[in-house]
C-alpha cells in the first residue's frame, strides 16, 4: 500500500453537545459553572492541595466507605509526607512506589512525593511477585507503600536495593505503618520548586521486548490537557467523581487527578464491584464516572440496575477497549446517561480523542460513528503513517496512528533506545514530536477508526497484554520447543490469550501443567486460556512470527482484528 502526504488532523473546540436519539443530557447546564481561573493557573501537582486547602479546606477531597479526607487534611498530610521523605534521604527525582488497591493513601503519597520533588510509581497489584519486583528494581524505588494483603508478595521479591516498606493500614510486624511513619514530621510545606518539565508520575506499560517500560509523565503532560479535558468530560467544582478503575491505570489515577484538579470530591472504590458502583452512584450522587466496556457488560447483568437512580450523572466516559453495539445501546437505555468515548494510551497521559454525546446515535444517521474513536481533542494532532514508507496516508487508508501534543510522554525511564523509537522523527525545541502509538487505524472525515494493532498487543477487559512476556515465560518450560501467543475473540473480555505451541520431544506438558507454570510467573489475566499444538510456527524469511496469519482463522468473518 502506498500512502500519500496529507496534512495532519487537529483537534478543535466543540460546542456544548446535544444528545441524539432523544436521550436527555443530565444537568449539562451546570457543567460550565466553574471559572477555570484557579485550576488553569496550576503548573505542578503540589499546586492543587495548596490552593484548595485555602479556598475550600473543609470540603471532602477523598472518600472511601466511611472515611473522608478534606482538602485541608490532604494538604497537611502531604506536607508531613514530603518532610518525612526528605528526612529519609529522598532526593529530587527519586522514585517512591505504591502497591495497593484504591485507597486515599495513594493520593496522599502522590502529593507528598511531588512536594519533595520525588516521582510516584503505581504498581499493578495484579502482577505476579517477580513481575512486581522487576518494576520496583528498574525504577530504583527507595520507599514502598504497600497494602497489608500484598505483604506476602513483597516477601517473595528479590531487591537489588531493598526499599523502606510502609504499610497502608498500620504497622505489621517490624514494618512501620504509613501514618505512624509520617505522623511525627512537621506540617510544613517544603516549597521546593517544581518545574514544568519535571517527571512527576511514572506508570509501567508492557513492551514488545517482554519487559515493562516506565512511562515518565511530567507536570506539562498533565496540566496541558486537564483544562480541555475537564470541559469535555463535564467536570467542575461541584463534581462528585467516581474512581473505580485501578490506580495503576491512567484510567484510574489520571481520572482521579482530573476530579481533584477541579476541586471536586473523589469517591473511591477499592475494587471494581458492579453492585457497589450502583450503590455509590445513588448514595453520593455521582456526577462523573469513567468505566471500561467490560464493566458496562457486568452492570447490565447486575440486579438493581433497573431501579438505580442515575439522574445525578452528567456523563459516563468509557474507553481502554472496544465496545460492542449491544453493550453500548443497552447501557444507554438502562442508564439514560450521556456516554463519551475516549481513546488514548498511558504514553499520551490518557485520552487524545473523544466521541462526544452528539455522536452516540445508534440506529440513527450517525450510527456508523460508533465504530470510531472520535475526533482528536483540542491541542492534539493525528497522522496515519505507512509503516514501510513513513508517508502519510489518505483518508480511509490504514496505517499506524501517530500523535503530537504536549500530552506525549517525556521518556521511557532509563531506556533511551525505546524513547528514540517512540519518536522516529525526533522532537523540536519545545519537546514536541510525533509519537508512534503502535495502533493501526485510519481517518475518515476527521474521525479516527482503530483497525488493528501494529504491535502485537492483546487487549482483554481493558488490560494491555503483550505476547512477548507470555512467550518468554512459556519458552522456559523444557517441554516447549517454540511458541507464539495471540489474542482471539472473547464475548466477555473482547479478547483472550491463546498460546500456539510446538512441543519438545521430552515429556510434552498437558494444559493443567502449562496453566500452573504460567500462573507462577505471570499475572492471572495474562495467562493463556487455551493452548493449541502445531507442527511449526509460521515465520517469514527473517524469522519473524507471522502473527496475522496465526490470528486470521479465529477472526474470520469479522470486520477488524480487534473486538
Amino acid at each position: 500500500m502506498l500512502c500519500r502526504p496529507k496534512p495532519s488532523i487537529h483537534g478543535a473546540p466543540r460546542a456544548p453537545p446535544q444528545l441524539a436519539g432523544g436521550t436527555r443530557t443530565r444537568r449539562y447546564e451546570q457543567v460550565m459553572r466553574l471559572s477555570m481561573s484557579e485550576s488553569e493557573s496550576f503548573k505542578s501537582i503540589p499546586d492543587l492541595p495548596r490552593a484548595f486547602a485555602k479556598s475550600q479546606g473543609d470540603k471532602a477531597a477523598l472518600v472511601l466507605g466511611d472515611r473522608s479526607i478534606s482538602y485541608a487534611e490532604l494538604d497537611a498530610s502531604s506536607n508531613r509526607i514530603a518532610q518525612a521523605l526528605i528526612t529519609a534521604g529522598i532526593e529530587p527525582g527519586d522514585r517512591v512506589a505504591f502497591l495497593d488497591k484504591n485507597v486515599p493513601e495513594y493520593f496522599e503519597l502522590l502529593f507528598g512525593a511531588a512536594k519533595a520533588r520525588a516521582v510516584t510509581v503505581a504498581v499493578n497489584w495484579r502482577l505476579a511477585p517477580p513481575e512486581m519486583a522487576y518494576i520496583l528494581n528498574h525504577a530504583r524505588v527507595k520507599v514502598l507503600l504497600v497494602g497489608r494483603e500484598f505483604l506476602g508478595h513483597v516477601d517473595q521479591m528479590e531487591f537489588d536495593s531493598p526499599p523502606t516498606v510502609l504499610v497502608s493500614e498500620g504497622p505489621e510486624g517490624d514494618r512501620l505503618g504509613f501514618s505512624d511513619w509520617y505522623g511525627a514530621a512537621e506540617n510544613v510545606d517544603p516549597m521546593l520548586p517544581c518545574e514544568w518539565e519535571d517527571t512527576c508520575y511514572q506508570l509501567y506499560t508492557s513492551g514488545t521486548t517482554g519487559l515493562p517500560k516506565g512511562v515518565e509523565l511530567t507536570n506539562r503532560n498533565f496540566f496541558s490537557m486537564l483544562g480541555v479535558a475537564s470541559k469535555a468530560w463535564s467536570f467542575d467544582t461541584e463534581s462528585v467523581n467516581l474512581v473505580a478503575m485501578p490506580l495503576f491505570h491512567i484510567a484510574g489515577s489520571g481520572w482521579g487527578f482530573a476530579g481533584l484538579y477541579n476541586g471536586g470530591t473523589n469517591v473511591l472504590l477499592r475494587d471494581v464491584n458492579p453492585t457497589e458502583i450502583l450503590r455509590v452512584i445513588e448514595k453520593h450522587r455521582i456526577t462523573n464516572a469513567l468505566l471500561v466496556p467490560a464493566v458496562f457488560q457486568f452492570l447490565l447483568m447486575t440486579p438493581g440496575l433497573e431501579t438505580t437512580d442515575f439522574s445525578s450523572l452528567r456523563s459516563i466516559v468509557y474507553g481502554a477497549s472496544p465496545i460492542t453495539e449491544d453493550v453500548l445501546v443497552g447501557t444507554m437505555k438502562a442508564t439514560q446517561v450521556a456516554l463519551v468515548q475516549v481513546y488514548g494510551l498511558t504514553e499520551t497521559t490518557g485520552a487524545i480523542t473523544l466521541l462526544g454525546f452528539e455522536d452516540h446515535d445508534p440506529g440513527g444517521p450517525k450510527a456508523d460513528l460508533l465504530r470510531s474513536a472520535g475526533k482528536p481533542m483540542e491541542g492534539v494532532e493525528l497522522r496515519i503513517v505507512d509503516t514501510d514508507t513513513k508517508i502519510d496516508c489518505e483518508d480511509g487508508e490504514v496505517g499506524e496512528v501517530w500523535t503530537r501534543s504536549p500530552q506525549n510522554l517525556k521518556a521511557y525511564f532509563a531506556d533511551e533506545k525505546a524513547t528514540a523509537a517512540a519518536y522516529p522523527e525526533g522532537r523540536d525545541n519545545d519537546g514536541l514530536g510525533w509519537f508512534r502509538t503502535g495502533d493501526a487505524g485510519f481517518l475518515r472525515d476527521g474521525y479516527l477508526y482503530i483497525h488493528d494493532r501494529v504491535k502485537d498487543m492483546i487487549l482483554s477487559g481493558g488490560e494491555n497484554i503483550y505476547p512477548a512476556e507470555i512467550e518468554n515465560a512459556l519458552m522456559e518450560h523444557p517441554g516447549i520447543a517454540d511458541v507464539a501467543v495471540i489474542g482471539v475473540p472473547d464475548e466477555k473480555w473482547g479478547e483472550t490469550v491463546k498460546a500456539v505451541l510446538v512441543l519438545a520431544p521430552e515429556g510434552p506438558p498437558d494444559d493443567d501443567e502449562l496453566k500452573a507454570w504460567c500462573r507462577e510467573r505471570l499475572a492471572a489475566y495474562k495467562c493463556p486460556t487455551s493452548y493449541d499444538r502445531v507442527e511449526a510456527i509460521p515465520r517469514n524469511p527473517s524469522g519473524k512470527i507471522l502473527k496475522t496469519e496465526l490470528r486470521a482463522p479465529y477472526w474470520e468473518g469479522r470486520e477488524r482484528m480487534v473486538n
